[in-house]
């Protein structure tokens, strides 16, 4: 056994509450009951529900039919629509229509101005599915959406704004029918088979309506769909779950000053252990990281001592373009929230933008560069991280995800990267794992697939498949595998799995990596990259 996956394996055995002090064990294990008895359920219940009811008699018309629905327009959401559409052949079509609550497509990207599908990739050394995920950034670098690196790497930057308009051509490209401004409101079940769903309501300006579909694919990121049609999900307790964030953008920046001031003392991802106690594999400690605290300390220090707010301060600031204009910082963040509770939502909208504005005034006081900077936009709704996840046919664990899992359903890979509960893993030894079919199917449910952040798996996997390149895999593999149940009429618990990694591997998907690259890099990835700045 190598050196490093002993201490992956050390990793694991802490994360699974083994190989700990007694104290240790004891605070591992109540957290994991506190999560497992307090998350698992098979309803979805109002959380600000009160005693009084009023009964609706509802008669809804059918407003449309389609063969694959994909309900949530993020990374997932694009990728299944444009892998369903894909599956497609002159003798076999199929109708796919993806709707969206906002006005535009593009989740976490466009809404919330998160410009890196993948920020962990250093060159030669990441290991990715491809598919429509990296296809995603290329056509966004080819239409003038994509021409930065995130800093102190290989990842690219999209403009988040352009990818609105990338987003509704790819789709019209592919044949997908679109529908924006519409939520989704409940699951419609077959009245002879309860676990089989035929179709979703809605409710937009037009009023409410039935979509009929044959295939239902949940990309809503919090597994609306999914929980409304009975599924059984987990959640964490709000103390346990990752926080909210309020993303922002600033112009005015004079980007050489600001080098010259992190070139001083650059951050490194060791640095992230000032806020928080981090388990790393050490190899990422040395990597310089786009991250800024310190010069934050005093408006923590002051946020802390007044004890109002939830509210931190620090994180990553991606990438400053040569016009000076700051696209993505990453430093307003709110621990303690519910984002299926509407009134958490409503309070953490208010106090992000609230803090927004404090941020801003600490980095023109604080920071050389950013002196004459103002504020061009705060994200259009926070950055979730952490929600509903399903339990699926089978659930992902940390040990696939640090452990190089291998699956005969595999549907694309994702590279050994873990960010989350505090944990950071970093791919820079070329290693990964295969992501399953089954963690997109749940437990109970049929025509009715699951992608996104909302997959199943435990808290670890999660810290890996949340990530937007992950989104991208699952909600290909979704996309592809609705579309070839329908084709071959087959239920999507019983999809040929055959048919599903032909087809992916047609579109491009590396359904098993290759092994081997980029190990060379491992352990020495630190001083390459110190070499180019």
């Amino acid at each position: 056994m190598s050196d490093y996956q002993a201490k992956i394996d050390r990793l694991i055995k802490r994360w699974e509450g083994k190989g700990m002090t007694g104290e240790e064990v004891v605070s591992q294990r109540k957290k994991k009951e506190s999560r497992d008895s307090a998350r698992v359920t098979s309803t979805h219940e109002n959380p600000n529900a009160t005693s009084e009811t009023v009964r609706e008699t509802l008669v809804t018309p059918v407003v449309d039919r389609c063969d694959v629905l994909v309900v949530g327009g993020g990374p997932a959401g694009i990728s299944a629509a444009l892998a369903a559409a894909r599956t497609a052949t002159k003798d076999s079509p199929i109708d796919v229509l993806i709707l969206e609550r906002f006005g535009c497509f593009g989740g976490v990207i466009t809404t919330v101005g998160m410009e890196t599908l993948g920020w962990y990739r250093y060159e030669g050394c990441t290991v990715d599915s491809e598919g429509i995920g990296k296809e995603l950034e290329r056509v966004s670098a080819r239409m003038g959406g994509g021409d930065r690196k995130w800093a102190f790497n290989d990842s690219e930057c999209l403009d988040t704004e352009n990818f609105k308009f990338i987003a509704d051509t790819l789709l019209k490209e592919a044949g997908c029918r679109t529908l924006l401004h519409t939520t989704f409101v409940d699951a419609i079940m077959d009245p002879e088979d309860p676990n089989k769903i035929t179709g979703v309501a809605v409710e937009n300006k037009s009023g409410r309506g039935i979509i009929k579909a044959s295939r239902v694919i949940d990309c809503s990121g919090d597994a609306d769909v999914a929980a409304r049609a009975g599924c059984e999900f987990t959640k964490l307790n709000r103390e346990d779950a990752m926080g909210l964030t309020t993303v922002f953008n600033l112009v005015g920046v004079d980007k050489s000053n600001f080098l010259k001031h992190i070139n001083k003392k650059p951050a490194t991802y060791r640095d992230w252990s000032l806020t928080w106690q981090q388990d790393t594999t050490g190899k990422e400690d040395e990597l310089p990281s786009p991250y800024m605290q310190q010069e934050f300390d005093e408006l923590n220090k002051k946020t802390k001592a007044e004890e109002k707010e939830p509210l931190s301060y620090g994180g990553s600031w991606s990438a400053i373009t040569e016009k000076g204009e700051a696209t993505n910082l990453n430093l307003v963040h709110m621990k303690g929230f519910d984002p299926l509770n509407a009134k958490d939502l409503t309070e953490a909208e208010i106090m992000g933008r609230k803090g927004v504005m404090e941020a801003v005034k600490a980095l023109k006081e604080n920071v050389p560069g950013f002196e004459a900077s103002r504020l061009r936009n705060i994200a259009m709704t926070l950055g979730i991280r952490d929600s509903r996840k399903i339990i699926g046919k089978y659930n992902l664990t940390g040990r696939d995800v640090a452990s190089q899992a291998k699956f005969p359903d595999t549907i694309g890979v994702f590279p050994e990267f873990i960010d989350g509960y505090n944990i950071l893993i970093l791919p820079t030894s070329g290693r990964f794992f295969e992501v399953p079919l089954g963690c997109l199917k749940p437990k109970s449910g049929e025509n009715l697939l699951v992608a996104g952040r909302c997959c199943a798996g435990d808290m670890v996997s999660h810290a890996a498949m949340r990530n937007m390149m992950a989104c991208t895999v699952t909600g290909q593999g979704a996309g592809v595998a609705a579309a070839v149940s329908f084709r071959n009429k087959q239920p999507t618990s019983e999809v040929d799995v055959k048919d599903v990694q032909d087809e992916l591997v047609r579109q491009g998907v590396n359904i098993h990596g290759f092994r081997g690259v980029g190990r060379e890099w491992a352990g020495t990835v630190a001083s390459a990259v110190k070499a180019k700045m």
